[in-house]
């Protein structure tokens, strides 16, 4: 399997759409290519199909056969590159840091090395009975996020 020519075949199909980007690329045994793409809003089934087509109408099954699975991220899968996170900005994140802390809240903002949540709690008062809503929030290294993933809500 030409590695180098299935990678230039992928970039050359995600560059006919700038809202595409690549999550994963594997060359997995017995020639079958795994390629999972992810839109800035969404990835439609017509897209897959195209660049599916892009790279397995350029190359040549009767040198080598292969397989070729073209997919968008499964809602269930945690976050795996930054884009992502960005196209998730005012969305509800679970985080589940190294040392398995877990924390839920708004995704506000996405900086170079870092993610910005926040998220409501119910404290105590400071002067007498009954609690108030407290907006807490969190700068999160991306080199201590274990898994973000995405809170499904209905």
């Amino acid at each position: 399997m030409d590695k180098e020519k299935v990678i230039k075949l992928l970039n050359d199909a995600l560059a006919e759409n700038e809202a595409l980007f690549l999550i994963e690329l594997k060359f997995l045994p017995d020639n079958k290519i795994y390629v999972e793409v992810d839109g800035d809003h969404g990835v439609s089934l017509n897209e897959c199909i195209r660049v599916s087509r892009a790279i397995e109408h350029n190359l040549d099954r009767e040198e080598e056969d292969f397989s070729l699975e073209v997919t968008s991220p499964d809602v269930a899968n945690p976050l795996k590159v930054k884009r992502q996170y960005k196209k998730n900005i005012n969305r509800i994140i679970d985080v589940k840091l190294n040392n398995q802390t877990k924390i839920q809240g708004e995704l506000k903002n996405v900086l170079e090395n870092e993610i910005e949540l926040a998220w409501k709690t119910r404290e105590p008062k400071p002067v007498g009975k009954g609690k108030v809503t407290v907006v807490n929030k969190a700068i999160i290294p991306f080199s201590d996020i274990l898994e973000t993933k995405v809170k499904i809500i209905f």
